[in-house]
C-alpha cells in the first residue's frame, strides 16, 4: 500500500468522524422543557444524552489525532510509535489510523 492510499484512507476517516461528530452535537441539543414527552421518556432522553456526549468526546479526541497522524503523513515521524520510537505496522495503521502507539505501547 502506498502513501496515496494512505492519505485517501486518513481523509475517509477524518470525514466520517466529522460527519459523527456533527450527528452527536444534534442528539446533545437540549430537550425543550415545554415539550410534552413525558417525566419517564424525559429521563430516558437525558440518558442518552449522557451516552452521546460520551461518544461526542471520543469522537472529537480521534478526529484530533487523525489530523495529527495526517500532518505527519510524508514526514519521517508519519507512522513511528511516540513512545518507543519504532514503526507502527502498516496492518495497525490501516485498521487504526488515529494510532499514535504500536501495539506494544498502547497496552
Amino acid at each position: 500500500m502506498d502513501s496515496v492510499e494512505i492519505k485517501q484512507k486518513l481523509l475517509d476517516q477524518i470525514s466520517l468522524t466529522e460527519k459523527s461528530i456533527d450527528e452527536y452535537k444534534e442528539l446533545t441539543k437540549p430537550i425543550e422543557p415545554d415539550c410534552a414527552i413525558g417525566r419517564v421518556s424525559r429521563m430516558d432522553a437525558i440518558n442518552n444524552k449522557s451516552v452521546v456526549e460520551a461518544a461526542l468526546r471520543l469522537a472529537e479526541g480521534k478526529l484530533r489525532n487523525l489530523k495529527r497522524v495526517f500532518s505527519k503523513l510524508g514526514s519521517e515521524e508519519f507512522g513511528i510509535c511516540l513512545k518507543c520510537k519504532q514503526p507502527i505496522p502498516l496492518g495497525r495503521i490501516l485498521i487504526r489510523p488515529e494510532s499514535l502507539f504500536c501495539v506494544n505501547c498502547a497496552q
